[in-house]
């Protein structure tokens, strides 16, 4: 499949376009440090480059994802230290008010004033969170972090979580720690990024035990991620168990191929037409309260 296939394809589900869950926009300096990391990555990932396929401004970003039919979409921000989510967070809002495909997102980080602008964020109107374990570096059972969790529990939003081991591990990466939060939070509403790769039936079994835990599709299945973290029949079995809580996520567009391989993965799957409309589209209406 190529990118300009993606109408068609969607077309044919019976579907009016895609709710992509996973999806980064950010400052143009972040942005550019961001590629600048996967541009020298190819040590770390097994030795394949990591080249970013849609390196363009932002106003061509934004009008990619028209021309594929994304309908809705988030911009993951995320900081990898102290005195960095506020800003992004309100930047993630502003470039919202500006780009009605896209659903207010936020960010945060264990520090005193996450509670205060965390609070702000989900007065504003924010919708959806992220959480980067592996980047921020952080322990998502920081004391400074509790009442973060809480509040995103009783507001039933949904936090993005990077908390696999994939493509690079850290220090509380893995299903520990964050099952860790889950057992104090059970209601908290987490959709775990990447599939928890490479740790696929450890995270699976978060989402079988905890009633709001969902899964993101993120590189799940392309030919680039299974060079390191391949999926087995077991896996695929227990996804087509939960495609009510799978949602679509690409990574877009700090992705080394086309989007389009990003479906074609969910396709070989061969989970069938109803798991791929759920998982294109309602579960991600459901999860973001898309009207």
């Amino acid at each position: 499949m190529r990118d300009e296939d993606v109408p068609a394809w969607w077309r044919e589900l019976g579907l009016p376009g895609l709710v992509d869950v996973h999806v980064h926009f950010m400052p143009d300096a972040l942005m550019n440090a961001v590629w600048r990391y996967f541009d020298n990555a190819a040590d770390r990932f097994g030795g394949a480059p990591w080249p970013i396929n849609y390196r363009s401004s932002e106003a061509e970003r934004v009008a990619t994802l028209d021309r594929l039919g994304v309908r809705a979409f988030t911009a993951m921000v995320y900081p990898h230290k102290p005195g960095m989510a506020e800003s992004l967070s309100r930047w993630a809002r502003e470039f919202s008010a500006r780009t009605p495909a896209c659903v207010p997102s936020g960010t945060f980080f264990p520090e005193p004033s996450a509670r205060r602008y965390v609070a702000e964020a989900i007065d504003a109107g924010t919708g959806v969170f992220k959480a980067h374990l592996q980047v921020g570096a952080y322990d998502p059972r920081d004391a400074l972090l509790e009442p973060v969790w809480g509040m995103l529990a009783e507001a039933g939003l949904p936090v993005v979580v990077h908390c696999g081991s994939g493509p690079e591990s850290g220090a509380f990466t893995g299903p520990g720690p964050f099952g860790d939060v889950l057992a104090a939070h059970p209601r908290l509403t987490a959709v775990i990024a990447h599939l928890g790769a490479p740790e696929y039936l450890e995270h699976i079994a978060l989402a079988e035990r905890y009633p709001n835990v969902h899964l993101d599709t993120t590189m799940v299945g392309t030919p680039y991620l299974d060079r390191l973290a391949p999926l087995d029949t077991d896996v695929l079995a227990r996804l087509g168990e939960l495609g009510h809580k799978v949602v679509l996520g690409s990574d877009f567009p700090n992705i080394p191929y086309a989007y389009a391989e990003q479906l074609d993965a969910l396709e070989r799957f061969d989970l069938g037409d109803d798991w791929l409309r759920a998982v294109c589209w309602h579960n991600g209406r459901r999860l973001l309260r898309l009207a």
